[in-house]
């Protein structure tokens, strides 16, 4: 490893003892829910990538995406492909694409926007065939 200064320059943040403590105490069983690291990350006042690295320390498998991709049991993805997609949803993931793939915060905004489900966008996604990627815990 580098110095704190090369760590953050490439996206990895310095440890905090206290942080890592507070995220641990947040997980069962060695796993963190997608929803929970994003409290987290809200309540500490931190990235959700930066909880990613946490847990990643912590050896927490992170688990239960709110997109439906992975963590689920005993597939690990529950996302279902949308019978149809909208005109107006399509044109609007298109627009968001990057390198051909929808970042998952774009997802997100998306959702947000057109005022349904997150699952809703990645069922869109499924049925378009495009990839989302990548998390914005840095599971994937």
């Amino acid at each position: 490893m580098g110095s704190d200064k090369d760590l953050e320059k490439n996206g990895i943040v310095k440890p905090d003892a206290e942080i890592q403590s507070k995220i641990i105490k947040r997980a069962k069983d060695g796993e963190i829910p997608c929803a929970v690291a994003f409290d987290a990350a809200n309540q500490l006042g931190i990235t959700p990538a930066e909880v990613g690295q946490y847990a990643d320390r912590a050896k927490l498998r992170l688990v239960k995406c709110q997109l439906g991709l992975f963590g689920y049991q005993p597939e690990k993805k529950i996302v279902k492909p949308a019978d149809t997609v909208a005109p107006d949803m399509e044109t609007a993931i298109k627009s968001e694409l990057v390198n051909d793939r929808l970042p998952c915060k774009s997802a997100w905004m998306l959702a947000e926007k057109f005022d349904v489900r997150k699952m809703a966008v990645s069922g869109a996604c499924e049925t378009l065939e495009i990839k989302i990627k990548p998390c914005q815990l840095g599971a994937f």
